[in-house]
């Protein structure tokens, strides 16, 4: 039996599926993502694991031990909320400090203790202020802090880092991963951001309408995603209709694609932007490489690549340069390539 086992969860909220069937085994010392959209469950599946919302049916065992109906207070869970719930009247120290007063630790060792937690976030010298004399990614550190000081069996962060600017959030990722591969401590992270999930975990949990649809490592999800929802939600991908010919095979704007497809109805084919290049029309490409033609509509400059908008018999699909590339002219015939083991073919979904 792993660390931390969730069994069958579910949770209703009168017509409403907030969760169904959620299973879940995390190992000791492993940092787990519920990666999802807003309203998938990920935050309510959080929340019965902390205790603070009660399920209609399921388990949840830690170490061994069934938790499902205990008090939060006796779960010994750190939870790091999305708005850090922080004490505006209380100084760093005795927020971090908080729980500790609660369990009755002594206040010479409470003061031990957080000075160290306050040392392991980067907040050493701050003890004194109170939290409106904090940065964004000062309180965050508190929050996470207060959390870590009572030495909790699992952490929990709730879209921790949403709260924070684009620059702060990378540099949080790295600092909160660094601490959890520190302490060794398992950690559950509920995320809508794609990139916290695939650089701060061991393990992803995609998360849709109430159900776990995928569980891997990144590059599971990433390069092998097992649904439809999985391969649009995490990574960027043109999503391209196709049709099959007499034999079965994939036909898309006109060319037959060697790719395993649906053996009925309607289907499109995923890939991905960046596994996609330009080439001159009349240049060949090798064996297990898909092609097909169009016609640059325009290219734009994005930073770190240039998005090229290619329009075809059969639609419009995006090609990924790097940074510095010298993007076709509008109106160019082009040719765009990829590797057919970068082909996804899904059912297409009901409209």
């Amino acid at each position: 039996m792993s660390y931390l086992e969730l069994s069958g969860l579910q949770k209703r909220y009168r017509d409403s599926v907030a969760v169904d069937d959620v299973s879940l085994s995390v190992e000791q010392g492993e940092a787990v993502a519920l990666l999802g959209p807003s309203g998938c469950g990920k935050t309510t599946t959080l929340r019965m694991l902390a205790g603070l919302v009660d399920p209609d049916r399921g388990a949840i065992r830690l170490d061994g031990a069934e938790i499902t109906r205990l008090p939060a207070h006796k779960r010994n869970m750190g939870y790091v909320f999305q708005s850090y719930a922080l004490f505006p009247h209380l100084s760093v120290a005795r927020n971090v400090g908080f729980g500790l007063e609660e369990r009755g630790v002594g206040k010479p060792e409470i003061a031990r203790q957080v000075e160290e937690a306050l040392a392991l976030v980067r907040l050493a010298g701050l003890d004194q202020r109170r939290p409106r004399e904090l940065s964004g990614g000062q309180q965050q550190r508190v929050a996470l802090a207060r959390s870590l000081v009572i030495r909790p069996s699992v952490l929990l962060l709730d879209e921790s880092l949403s709260n924070l600017d684009a620059k702060l959030r990378d540099t949080m990722r790295h600092e909160i991963r660094s601490i959890q591969r520190s302490l060794g401590i398992t950690t559950l992270f509920v995320t809508h951001d794609q990139v916290e999930a695939l650089t701060m975990c061991d393990r992803i949990a995609v998360m849709d309408r109430g159900r776990i649809a995928q569980i891997g490592s990144a590059e599971d999800i990433y390069e092998r995603p097992a649904t439809r929802f999985v391969a649009s939600f995490v990574g960027r991908s043109n999503v391209l209709p196709a049709t099959r010919d007499a034999e079965g095979r994939a036909v898309l704007w006109g060319e037959t694609l060697p790719v395993a497809v649906p053996a009925s109805g309607e289907f499109d084919l995923f890939v991905r932007p960046q596994r996609m290049r330009i080439l001159p029309v009349s240049e060949p490409v090798s064996p297990g490489m898909a092609r097909v033609h169009g016609r640059v509509l325009r290219s734009v400059f994005v930073g770190d690549h240039v998005e090229v908008l290619i329009e075809g018999v059969g639609g419009q699909l995006t090609v990924e340069m790097q940074s510095g590339s010298a993007a076709p002219a509008e109106g160019t015939e082009v040719a765009v390539a990829w590797p057919l083991s970068d082909t996804l073919p899904f059912a297409r979904e009901a409209a």
